[in-house]
């Protein structure tokens, strides 16, 4: 009797012991044949946007390298939480990927009191694509027009400084509580419902200031509609090497760009993560992709997830104390 049993247990055992390796046969299988069907990329925004056209720019040279296609899908909504949630809650296998941009990652946790999901904790980065460069833009007859200038004569009694940028807690908005708060001025935040408006009515002088993306500004300074006053980057556009940086205008340490990088959920496997991660940087080391980046006014960063984490890191605990102390909340 005893030996029956045992005998039947030993089966069992052996049993879901070849069940159990047969599924690690076919994870294995499934992650060493990764790709082998089509990639959904979401981008959590409307169609026609910088960072949508950047998107499936990147998508299509990504999937010339990895030989599948890359689907682009566009799911707006709530600053980009919808679509990163549904990202966020699909299978780990590397098939459904989101365009993370700053203003997602790191923003949106501190300004909205309700998220769908932990950008941190529920999203991979897999890599950042790149940097946007951002600049402060005036009317060209504004009685300031270099930046400490215009910090000087906001911090004048009496005195009012408007700038205006594509809507509150937009990663512009932020970038110039971040000078106000560092710098000691006062201008005051003009929201827009997007970028367009506010760059139609700096260029008419009804608002002084716009902080804006140098892509969409880079038409009206050439012309002569707009004067660049400084891009808040590390180093010079290149697409605009006569304008100085906010640092080479006197604001010690100030560098505020925004990024745009691709993200897969949590668990997704490491093997997936460091092949996606391998493509897209020898993608962004093209120099075709490099020039067509520069158009759209982002700057290429091929690099680690380990070192994009590192980043948003930074910026989630730097962007977070310039919220809560200008007091920016979102609409949930």
């Amino acid at each position: 009797m005893i030996s029956t049993v045992l005998k039947t247990t030993h089966r069992l055992q052996r049993i879901f012991l070849g069940l159990a390796l047969a599924a690690l046969s076919a994870t294995v299988s499934a992650q060493s044949t990764f790709p082998n069907k089509p990639i959904r990329l979401i981008v959590p925004f409307a169609p026609g946007g910088v960072t949508d056209t950047s998107g499936r720019f990147i998508a299509d040279q990504l999937s010339r390298r990895i030989g599948q296609t890359i689907v682009v899908e566009n799911k707006p909504g709530a600053s980009g939480n919808i679509g990163a949630a549904m990202v966020a809650n699909s299978e780990p296998d590397g098939y459904t990927l989101v365009l993370g941009f700053d203003g997602t990652i790191v923003i949106n946790p501190h300004i909205f009191t309700n998220m769908p999901l932990d950008t941190t904790k529920d999203l991979r980065p897999i890599g950042k694509i790149g940097e946007t460069i951002l600049i402060l833009v005036a009317y060209p007859k504004f009685e300031a027009q270099t930046l400490q200038e215009i910090i000087a004569i906001s911090k004048q009694p009496g005195k009012t400084i408007n700038f205006g940028s594509s809507g509150v807690a937009s990663p512009q908005h932020i970038a110039v509580e971040l000078l106000n708060k560092q710098t000691g001025s006062k201008l005051v935040h003009v929201p827009y419902k997007g970028g367009g408006q506010a760059m139609i009515d700096v260029q008419a002088g009804v608002i002084p200031l716009v902080y804006t993306a140098v892509a969409g500004a880079y038409p009206y300074i050439k012309s002569g509609r707009l004067n660049a006053v400084a891009v808040s980057s590390q180093k010079r556009a290149s697409s605009l090497p006569e304008v100085p940086t906010f640092m080479e205008s006197g604001v010690k340490d100030f560098v505020a760009s925004g990024w745009v990088g691709i993200f897969a959920p949590a668990k997704t496997p490491q093997s997936i993560v460091d092949y996606l991660n391998k493509e897209l940087n020898a993608v962004l080391s093209s120099p075709e992709v490099i020039a067509k980046l520069d158009t759209l006014g982002i700057e290429a960063t091929p690099g680690t997830p380990e070192k994009f984490s590192t980043e948003i890191a930074i910026d989630l605990k730097r962007y977070g104390e310039v919220i809560k102390a200008a007091d920016i909340k979102a609409d949930n």
